[in-house]
């Protein structure tokens, strides 16, 4: 018997386009599985040129499911080249959005994205596995999700003026303020969304306590983690010192996202358009961490908000206090995330500040760089601008969540497809593969800042290099 390589492509329901190559040897086992992200990466590229108070409408264009952190992380970068520190009210309505953000990313995934998977069942018939099967199998919560991620929707409208690439944050603060009854009408939503992502909990934590096994099994691996926190050591996702963990809990580093080029290395693989970002004193590849929903709970030690803490207590009592490593934490820990933005909504929309017309810094004065970061759906967000003394654009710098979690996922897919391929090759077999992969939630249209359409690609390849068979699946 000769050696087989099987690819997946295009990787389903995720944000771009990426394919998996599988190795197979003689006996029919997974010698290696490779990520490949095939897009192109240009975006860094032609805003030179551009003025830097064009980056919060020009950057969201990188992607349509994560526009606002590209938004806020653009004008938190002007922010810092100009030295335009925004009004506490303007704060507030920037994090009141990226709160929207959070509650309808978080949600569309869970639900839409990984819902299939843990709700219908890896092995279903792919006819089924989506999201119209789980309207067929339970409408009410359809219902429900929906509303969930329109509830989100609704908070990046009313600020921003729709619910796709906002005009909203400027530099020095935001171009419009909150009315009363916009206010109101918000605060209207927020219990049906809390109500929401506590079904959505009891949903995990049920499939968790069913599936424990595969939970345990399914690209368990140890890494560093890394998220915003506060000064306390809170959960922190739109501003905040950067804390670095190792795989133990201890920490690493804790520092300024301004900084973040002392602390942060990027390697290069041939077989990868995204980099691999890494942190330099443990050197590659040993410095690899992960962020997103499960490297800030494993690096936060509260939350803040009383409902998600109370999640929070019982997500750290899994390892004893210590990091989770299961890949399928990812899920659980996404919906605690929700549930403590759909809480600091309300208590953002308490505060009296939120409804001030004191929402703009019009101070100008260029200083020639500036780093915004951010706590994007999917992991930490950098935007770094580099201009001339006009603010003209000189060089950018992105480093995007997905980006920091490339070498995770690549070990995701390794480790899930030697745990599950043995022989006979199954579609649901291959579909653990991708589930893996969108437990990261990936958007890899920000992670390269892609120009184009691309597919991906499953390719089985034989001892001698050739296709011998290939799983595709087209881009849009």
């Amino acid at each position: 018997m000769s050696t087989q390589k099987i690819t997946i492509e295009p990787v389903t329901r995720i944000e771009g386009h990426a394919k998996v190559t599988v190795h197979l040897d003689e006996r029919g086992e997974v010698e290696q599985a490779v990520f490949h992200v095939n897009e192109f990466r240009g975006f860094e590229k032609f805003c030179e040129g551009r003025m830097y108070f064009e980056m919060p409408m020009i950057t969201p264009r990188i992607c349509g499911i994560c526009p606002v952190s590209h938004h806020l992380a653009a004008a938190k970068a002007c922010d810092e080249l100009t030295g335009a520190s925004p009004p506490r009210p303007a704060q507030l309505l920037r994090e009141l959005m990226h709160m929207g953000q959070i509650i309808q990313s978080h949600g569309m995934h869970f639900f839409e994205l990984a819902g299939p998977d843990l709700l219908l069942g890896f092995d279903a018939d792919p006819a089924v596995r989506n999201v119209v099967g789980l309207i067929q199998a339970n409408p009410d919560l359809a219902v429900r999700a929906v509303q969930l991620r329109k509830f989100g929707q609704e908070i990046i409208r009313t600020l921003g003026g729709r619910k796709i690439h906002p005009n909203f944050a400027i530099p020095g603060g935001v171009n419009k303020a909150l009315k009363p009854a916009e206010r109101d009408t918000i605060l209207g939503g927020v219990d049906e969304a809390i109500a929401t992502l506590q079904i959505g909990l009891s949903i995990i934590k049920d499939w968790v306590a069913k599936n424990q096994e595969d939970v345990n099994k399914f690209a368990v691996f140890s890494s560093s983690y890394f998220g915003l926190v506060t000064s306390e050591g809170g959960l922190e996702l739109y501003d905040g010192p950067c804390r670095l963990i190792n795989a133990t809990g201890e920490l690493l580093e804790e520092f300024d996202g301004q900084n973040y080029l002392d602390y942060i290395a990027e390697h290069v693989e041939d077989w990868s358009y995204l980099k691999f970002p890494y942190y330099k004193k443990m050197g590659w590849p040993g410095g690899v961490y992960r962020v997103g929903p499960l490297g800030r709970l494993n690096v936060a030690q509260k939350t803040g908000t009383p409902l998600a803490d109370v999640e929070l207590k019982q997500f750290k009592a899994v390892h004893n206090g210590k990091p989770i490593e299961n890949t399928l934490y990812y899920h659980f820990a996404r919906l605690i995330e929700a549930l403590f933005a759909a809480e600091k909504v309300k208590l953002l929309l308490d505060d009296p500040d939120i409804l001030s017309q004191d929402i703009l810094n019009t101070r100008q004065e260029v200083k020639g760089e500036g780093v915004g970061v951010i706590e994007a759906p999917r992991g930490t967000l950098f935007h770094h601008y580099w201009t001339d003394a006009q603010g003209k654009l000189q060089r950018v710098n992105l480093i995007v969540a997905t980006g920091h979690n490339n070498w995770a996922m690549s070990k995701a897919v390794d480790s899930v497809a030697k745990t599950y391929i043995h022989g006979k090759i199954e579609e649901g077999l291959l579909n653990r593969v991708e589930a893996a992969i969108r437990a990261y939630d990936p958007c890899l249209s920000c992670s390269t800042h892609a120009i184009g359409q691309m597919p991906i690609v499953v390719e089985v390849i034989d001892v001698n290099g050739a296709v011998i068979n290939a799983l595709r699946r087209d881009g849009d």
